[in-house]
This record gives structure tokens, sequence and C-alpha cells, in this order.
């Protein structure tokens, strides 16, 4: 019954929306974005505190991250972030540092907030609703891209997605359907949304396996390997990750048929420093920056 309703909610969005499917949206609705304030980084950097339309009529934080003026734009990235509360990084904050560096480099970053920005989010939610929020929540982050793409200089050609923890995990159904980004920087994602939406109380047979197959058309192995064969995809794990599995992360690896690279690191579910570094240098070799 639970998944028949799901389902059926999905669909009702989708036609309401005048999608052809689940991962579908409208995406002629303009983004109104809108300038909080602006903080000025050093070399000339500017991280935009912005707000822009969402699918839902209300309004989306998040950074935008753009080079000093008169530095050439010479790629996009989109950067969505992990949920780890009570860290101080579990929101659009984490990736802000890696976004200001690589805006000297002619990189253009949005960095929005998510259905998880709230520490409280994970608590609050509720199990009959995960399937319908979650793919809101793809739309969005698609939506987010549509606005990435719109910013003056930005090369569609050269644009990544990177995502931590729940962000990778968007990112590995992002990479199976939308063919945009031009490249994918995953950092430990599972493989299934239903590994982490079970936590918690248990749910009882057949409403379970009901439940983890309807999330199925989020799982992230179907979908990385529908990546294009062109798009080169980086995936980042930590060996101490209490929430992702080295089988789990093979997984993930294997399913892959584009080019692809794999990094460990001597590190937990957040990872490290190294990590950063390494990303940064295959961002700056991927996407030919300078």
């Amino acid at each position: 019954m639970f998944v028949r309703y799901a389902l059926g909610l999905v669909s009702l969005a989708c036609a309401a929306l005048g999608a052809a499917g689940p991962f579908d949206y409208d995406n002629t609705k303009p983004h109104d974005l809108q300038v909080i304030q602006t903080e000025s980084r050093e070399g000339g950097v500017e991280v935009r505190d912005v707000t822009f339309s969402n699918l839902r009529g209300g309004r989306t934080e998040a950074y935008l991250v753009v080079p000093p003026k008169g530095k050439a734009v010479r790629a996009g990235v989109l950067y969505v972030h992990w949920y780890e509360p009570p860290d101080p990084t579990s929101n659009r904050t984490e990736y802000l540092e890696e976004a200001v560096k690589l805006a000297g480099r002619g990189v253009v970053s949005l960095l929005p907030a998510t259905m998880w920005s709230d520490f409280e989010w994970f608590r609050k939610r509720t199990r009959d609703q995960d399937l319908e929020n979650s793919l809101h929540q793809f739309r969005e982050l698609r939506r987010a891209f549509d606005l990435l793409l719109a910013q003056p200089g930005v090369d569609v050609r050269r644009t990544a997605y990177v995502g931590h923890d729940f962000g990778a995990m968007f990112g590995a159904v992002m990479a199976g359907v939308d063919r945009r980004p031009a490249a994918f920087a995953l950092q430990a994602g599972t493989t299934s949304f239903s590994n982490w939406y079970l936590f918690g109380p248990p749910m009882k047979e057949p409403a379970r396996a009901e439940f983890v197959k309807a999330l199925s058309v989020l799982d992230g192995p179907a979908n990385l390997a529908k990546a294009p064969a062109s798009v080169p995809i980086f995936l980042q794990f930590g060996t101490h990750d209490f929430f992702v599995s080295q089988d789990q992360a093979d997984e993930l690896w294997r399913s892959i048929k584009s080019p692809k690279e794999i990094a460990f690191y001597d590190a937990e579910h957040k990872l490290n420093p190294w990590s950063v570094l390494d990303r940064v240098a295959w961002l700056t070799k991927t996407l030919r920056l300078e």
C-alpha cells in the first residue's frame, strides 16, 4: 500500500509539471536569482550569498562563488554537501573554501542548500514521504545545475558535479539521468538510499521489501552504469567509514563504464584534507584549468 501510494504521488507531481517521468521538471521557470550579500575574498574572489526560486514556490539558499573581475570564467561546479549533524559543515558551507580556491582558476561554483541542510531533517522525515521527497530533491538539484549553466562565461563542456554522502548519492543519479555535467567527483556515497533511510525503527516485511524496491530507481550502481562513456568519474572513500563498506564502494566502482578513478583514505566518513587536495588536482586536470 505504501509503495503504490508513494509512486502515485510521484506520478501526480510529474503530471502537474507536464513532465514525462519522475526525474523531469519544469525547466522554464525563472530562477529569480537574488543576492543577499557579497563577501570579498583574497585575490578578488566573490562569495555571494544568494537565493533563487524553487519548484515548490519557495526559495533555495545558496552560495555563488565567482572568479575575480577580469579573470576569464572557464568552468562551473555544482557542490552538494553531506549530512552529519552536529558537524558545522553539514550544510552548504562544506565545500566553500574549495570553491574559493577554484574561483582563482576561473571556476564559478554554486553551493545550494538541500532538504538535509536542517540538522533535524532525518529525525523529522517519514518513510512514507522518502521516495517523493528524494525525487523532488533530485529535480531541485537539476534546477540548480540550470542556474549554474546560466552564469556568464561558464563553458557547458567543462562542468562538474561534486557531492559527499547524500550529495554523492544524488550525484550518482545525476550521472545516469542528466547528460550535461562533464565530470563527477563523488565522496563516501553508499549504493542505495534505503541503506540510510532504514536507520531507526525496524520495518516489517513485506513493507520493507516494497520500500527498498520503490527506492531502487535511485540506486547508485544502476545509475552510474548509465553515465555517458565520455564522462570521467572520481570516487573517494574512507577506509574507516562506519556508513559505507568496502563492498559497497567496490560495487559502485564496478558499475562505472566510463573513465574512472578511485581513492581510499585513512579516514572516516568525513574523509580528510588529503582527499580535498586530490579532488582539486583531479578537477584541475579534468576541467583543464590554469
